[in-house]
């Protein structure tokens, strides 16, 4: 990209999205990031700007056999917002030091460094994992923590994001990650539509084990589907682990056994999420006070919404209208 083009995208306001490509390159993953960061979707604003690069220009060749072509060298890195390195194969391969530095100058002038799948063994190369969580496939998990002894490996989780550097676990975890960052970006709505255009969950938490505990897949009656599509409409009601258990005809111990088997959580703490979640979209989309929010998504009072969005955002209600919300003019609502 010349200096003219490079300005003139600037002055669109964009956040440039770039990733960082390997041979041979796994499609899959570099779909994940191009579906979030690189696809137009009518009715929805376009907030990135979304290219490739890789060590060596040229046709670059892929897992399936057939070759990609990249235009743009490591020098596509000095002006990226966001770096992604969508799976590096083979895992654990020797990258070539000038990409290594790329990554590392990328991060020092303040680029977010995001690997999906086996992208963080790229990442953990450059240095910029060391002291720190992260993850990867779980078919990985050991192999990276061999490698890279200065970082702690969370095997089970979907994804760990520190702000400036984030990881993913396998392929569709990546897409959770991506989701993630939209919602971190531009807020739970905008993300919300986004996964509805790709067909997908509008958010998963990061803390979610990567794959059922269980090793056969429950069967449909066993499906925790239905009870969660119907505490999902009824947020504002009050859900007591006792009243899902009725709900689906279960015990207690027996519901809790299937959350964590299925979802990796427990059903507390996937409802205090989804509560979170419906608070952000109506902070987003609408004008209700603070206690009406917390009252329609069942947390009760705004005091108790403050501290849960406290606890989960690290900010006030009031903070996150101010930056996600709808212009609507002077706002006569306090945090």
């Amino acid at each position: 990209m010349d200096d003219d083009a490079d300005s003139a995208q600037n002055a669109k306001g964009r956040h440039r999205v770039v990733a960082l490509l390997g041979a041979p390159q796994a499609p899959f993953e570099l779909a994940c990031a191009a579906e979030a960061f690189g696809t137009d979707r009518a009715g929805l604003p376009r907030h990135y700007d979304f290219t490739l690069c890789t060590h060596t220009p040229g046709p670059l060749p892929t897992t399936l056999g057939v070759p990609l072509l990249v235009d743009a060298g490591l020098e596509a890195l000095e002006r990226a917002d966001t770096v992604i390195v969508p799976g590096w194969q083979p895992p654990g391969c020797a990258v070539a030091p000038a990409v290594l530095d790329a990554l590392r100058a990328a991060h020092a002038r303040g680029a977010r460094i995001v690997s999906i799948c086996t992208g963080a063994f790229v990442l953990a190369q450059a240095g910029l994992l060391d002291g720190r969580s992260a993850t990867t496939h779980w078919a990985r998990t050991a192999q990276l923590a061999a490698q890279h002894p200065a970082l702690s490996v969370d095997r089970d989780v979907l994804y760990v994001d520190h702000g400036d550097v984030a990881t993913s676990a396998g392929s569709g975890a990546g897409i959770d990650l991506c989701l993630h960052l939209l919602r971190r970006d531009h807020g739970a709505a905008y993300a919300a539509q986004v996964a509805r255009h790709m067909v997908l969950p509008p958010h998963r938490e990061g803390s979610q084990l990567q794959y059922a505990a269980a090793p056969a897949p429950a069967r449909a009656e066993e499906s925790l589907a239905p009870l969660l599509e119907w505490a999902e409409e009824r947020l504002g009601e009050r859900l007591t682990l006792e009243v899902l258990a009725a709900r689906a005809g279960l015990s207690g111990r027996t519901l809790a056994r299937r959350f964590a088997e299925q979802l990796g959580t427990s059903p507390g703490q996937w409802l205090l999420a989804r509560r979170i979640d419906a608070a952000r979209a109506l902070l987003e989309r609408t004008d209700l006070p603070v206690e009406a929010v917390a009252t329609r998504v069942g947390l009760a009072s705004a005091v108790n919404l403050r501290r849960r969005f406290r606890t989960a955002l690290g900010t006030t209600p009031g903070a996150y209208r101010r930056t996600f919300g709808a212009p609507r003019g002077p706002s006569p609502f306090q945090e």
